[in-house]
């Protein structure tokens, strides 16, 4: 009964609490005041109304705060948000090289073929390894915001593992220059398991490429940095 008296005297204010407009919690909280105001002449307690709003500001400024501090620490992020590319002008040049890796899960009969170089394509490691140099020299066209750097050296292996029947292959890229060189040593190696991928497919749809990982980086403000060590 004394739920339904109130509703008569606050009809409005089943609206503020069931509404889904898109007024925030503190434009609410004020606009019942004035409700509770013109009701019984004077707002409701201030200490309530306060606490809610102040607790309401200090969250929504902390949130703000950890946005502007991530956005900051992003280097490929703008201060609006918008993706850039990184001004490395400022940076001093130096020697970088980093080393990449992947496996590729071939199976039995696929290892079998590639192995005694029976593929109808050709010579998958062979080939692999020159699209992977040639994926690590067009890394800037493959990835947006990569700066177009000259490449001083690049290195692709690849090893026929009979363990799990897989081929693993390790790229590394070297340069100096103001920018590392780690996205260069990962394509290489992705491009290296995609063609190995391509060469064999007509043997086999189940061909795994996996762990595409940087194994380790020198060089730059950060410095060495190893696998290994982490």
């Amino acid at each position: 009964m004394l739920l339904r008296r109130f509703g008569a005297v606050f009809p409005s204010s089943r609206r503020l609490f069931c509404s889904n407009s898109d007024h925030d919690l503190a434009s609410t909280i004020a606009e019942f005041n004035k409700e509770m105001e013109s009701v019984f002449g004077e707002p409701p307690l201030s200490g309530i109304s306060d606490s809610s709003s102040s607790n309401f500001t200090a969250e929504k400024s902390e949130i703000v705060s950890q946005m502007d501090e991530n956005t900051s620490a992003l280097t490929h992020v703008g201060g609006g948000g918008e993706a850039q590319m990184v001004d490395v002008s400022p940076k001093k040049s130096t020697d970088r090289i980093a080393v990449a890796s992947c496996n590729v899960i071939l199976g039995k009969k696929v290892f079998d073929l590639v192995l005694a170089n029976q593929m109808s394509k050709g010579d998958v490691l062979s080939v692999a390894k020159i699209a992977g140099i040639s994926g690590a020299k067009h890394t800037s066209t493959l990835i947006p915001l990569c700066h177009n750097i000259t490449l001083t050296h690049v290195r692709v292996d690849l090893h026929l593992n009979p363990k799990n029947y897989s081929v693993d292959i390790e790229g590394e890229a070297a340069s100096t220059g103001k920018t590392g060189v780690e996205m260069e040593a990962m394509t290489a190696v992705t491009i290296a398991g995609l063609t190995v991928y391509d060469m064999c497919k007509a043997a086999s749809k189940d061909i795994q490429i996996t762990n595409v990982r940087l194994e380790s980086k020198t060089g730059g403000k950060s410095g060495q940095w190893s696998r290994e060590e982490v």
